[in-house]
């Protein structure tokens, strides 16, 4: 899969997706400073699957009907680095058809699907 690791997630995740023979453009080593406008046409563009804590890209998809190919929104302590490492190996194992195109909620209770 393609995934493009927002800065605010941080590169340990954007490390282990790649350990994991995933492609993964990370925001932190690549780009950093970029606007949610740019990191979101950036992913569409490219076909990526975009990763991030921040809820801004809700209200854009939602609120704003912008253009996306999957986003994950992680809803956890940030500097909980393992734990971001568990959660997203269980979503990629239970829901990998689900990724893309969707917007996808997740919390260390559980995965929410939103179809846009």
């Amino acid at each position: 899969m393609r995934f493009l690791v927002d800065e605010c997630v941080g590169t340990t995740v954007a490390t282990f997706l790649k350990s994991k023979n995933h492609t993964v453009f990370s925001v932190f080593e690549e780009s950093r400073g970029a606007s949610d406008d740019e990191l979101l046409a950036k992913s569409y563009a490219e076909n990526y699957i975009l990763i991030t804590s921040d809820k801004d890209f809700g209200e854009m998809i939602f609120k704003n009907k912008k253009l996306h190919k999957g986003i994950i929104l992680i809803r956890f302590a940030p500097n909980n680095f393992k734990q971001k490492i568990v959660v997203l190996t269980k979503l990629l194992s239970n829901y990998p058809d689900k990724l893309e195109n969707n917007f996808v909620v997740v919390t260390n209770e559980n995965v929410r699907i939103i179809t846009p």
